[in-house]
């Protein structure tokens, strides 16, 4: 199965047709995985091992602009700079849209701004797909429901399928070998008073992609066979804990479920290592906060950079003790 059979699936004819616009525009959120995602059952359609459990950042994230160009290729910009068209970036980017049409017969100028740092762990490859594909469903008037925009989003990266919404977002892994049952959907949950804090540690571009350090975990990782039974745990604990706003819960199942992903990672061959000495120091210091009584967790994806998770009561005293910190509230 490809990718190209699962868009002929959604999209049928609709896909091989000019763009009934001239231009298309969205925004998508950037995503931060509580339950995480790790690990492939098929690398070709991202479908994942496990299901996942993720919280958006509302006004945090990716926005893009499709222009129909008169030209022979794409242009892609992001954040106002022109990217070179044999960057790893734009091919991937390009080969996602040759999904959409047949023997190339228009092209893209794509224009992406992002307030998050790129490939550094924040999620931007999710916020970015998901954009994209959400794009491509104003320029061509498709009309597609979310769940078929999720299936279409997972194509071009596994979490861009949870960017769709704001809010506490499943996705589920499915079992289908096609794939057509693995896709996202938002939980009946609100939690207005939680915030999320972002550490940025480091915002260069990581020295492993997170797709490579996912294949060379599932591959090498004795740690890797664990795995499957701690989300099925981790995602029990966090329902429970969504539904009974229960924060003390929500936080130590998030922060031992990226704890737990880190240690796959370090276990893998040659090992991963994302954190930086600072993460250490920063992780460190948020133990020290709780031993003090203060309620205060983190969660890590596949970069050094940390998410600190509180309630609004103590905001005055994370930002004390982290003023780097930029404070997001969940509040839509």
């Amino acid at each position: 199965m490809k990718k190209s059979d699962i868009v002929g699936q959604i999209i049928n004819a609709r896909a091989l047709r000019e763009p009934v616009q001239a231009r298309g525009a969205a925004f998508a959120p950037t995503n931060i995985a509580l339950c995480k995602y790790w690990g492939k059952r098929d690398t070709e359609l991202n479908l994942p091992m496990t299901s996942s459990l993720s919280v958006a950042l509302p006004g945090k994230g990716s926005h893009t602009v499709l222009t129909l160009r008169g030209a022979n290729d794409d242009r892609v910009i992001l954040n106002g700079k022109t990217l070179p068209a044999d960057s790893a970036f734009v091919k991937r980017l390009c080969d996602f849209l040759d999904l959409f049409r047949e023997k190339k017969s228009w092209h893209l100028q794509v224009d992406i701004t992002m307030n998050i740092p790129v490939a550094a762990g924040l999620a931007s490859s999710a916020c970015g797909f998901a954009s994209l594909v959400s794009a491509l469903n104003d320029l061509f008037g498709w009309a597609l429901p979310a769940r078929e925009l999720s299936i279409l989003a997972r194509l071009g990266s596994g979490s861009a399928s949870r960017s769709l919404w704001n809010g506490f977002v499943m996705w589920h892994a499915g079992a289908r070998p096609d794939g057509m049952d693995s896709y996202a959907e938002p939980l009946k949950a609100e939690w207005r008073d939680m915030r999320v804090g972002i550490l940025s540690i480091a915002t260069r571009e990581k020295p492993v992609s997170s797709r490579e350090a996912m294949r060379q975990t599932v591959e090498t990782s004795l740690l890797y066979a664990r795995w499957p039974e701690t989300v099925a745990r981790d995602m029990l604990l966090l329902k429970s804990a969504l539904q009974d706003k229960n924060f003390s819960l929500l936080g130590r199942t998030a922060e031992s479920n990226a704890l737990t992903m880190h240690a796959t990672l370090l276990s893998s061959w040659p090992p991963v290592c994302y954190h930086l000495p600072e993460t250490i120091a920063a992780m460190h210091k948020i133990w020290d906060m709780r031993r003090e009584g203060e309620e205060i967790y983190f969660t890590q994806d596949a970069g050094p950079n940390l998410k600190l998770l509180f309630l609004e009561k103590d905001t005055d005293r994370i930002v004390e003790r982290f003023p780097e910190a930029e404070i997001i509230s969940l509040s839509i």
